[in-house]
């Protein structure tokens, strides 16, 4: 009884403490992508600007090319295994280290810090890894572009300006037209480039 006793007085800030945690809970899977489990485009912003403070910092855009023909073919429901699936290797593929998130649609971005130097051959990997069929899904013949670009060769600029650079880098890959099915297209920007493409948002 005398434990009980002593106990009580400590049940309230108990509760609260449990609250707090499902709370927190609730916060984490708010800003997670249902159906990839990626960062929304809110967190993946705050995320990547924090990550941009270091020099080394690479911003990489990908997406899904023709991926509206794709759900019109095969359905939505291939269209979404394919999604999950490119998310889930842009994740591995830029870890540790680095914060991915799904922009909306097909569309995917990832900054990353260029630790050793080697982040072209790190994206080079990566491209042959997002080439490979979906085990599911492997009637589904497809190809994933990518743009990527330093952020030390922009000084000054944030995320939604590198993000542009970056679409112009994989846009670039994807007018250049050279890969066959299932494979992957890269693209880095070195410099300015003229004529964005319309329409395009940044994160912020």
């Amino acid at each position: 009884m005398n434990t009980l006793a002593a106990l009580l007085p400590a049940l309230p800030a108990l509760g609260w403490a449990v609250h707090a945690r499902w709370l927190h809970s609730r916060l984490t899977t708010a800003r997670r992508d249902p159906l990839t489990g990626l960062w929304t485009r809110d967190a993946f912003t705050r995320r990547a600007r924090r990550l941009l403070r270091d020099p080394r910092a690479v911003v990489v855009l990908a997406d899904v090319d023709h991926f509206k023909q794709i759900n019109d073919t095969h359905g939505h429901a291939a269209g979404d295994v394919l999604l999950a699936t490119v998310a889930a290797r842009l994740a591995h593929g830029t870890t540790p280290g680095g914060v991915v998130g799904r922009l909306g649609g097909d569309e995917f971005a990832a900054v990353v810090i260029d630790r050793g130097g080697t982040m072209p051959d790190r994206l080079h990997t990566l491209t042959r890894v997002l080439a490979r069929p979906v085990d599911s899904t492997s009637e589904v013949h497809t190809t994933v572009s990518l743009g990527w670009v330093r952020a030390a060769d922009h000084p000054g600029e944030d995320l939604s300006a590198l993000l542009r650079r970056a679409d112009e880098a994989m846009y670039a890959a994807k007018r250049s037209g050279r890969s066959g099915p299932r494979r992957a297209r890269l693209g880095r920007l070195l410099g300015s480039v003229a004529g964005r493409r319309p329409g395009r948002r940044g994160a912020a």
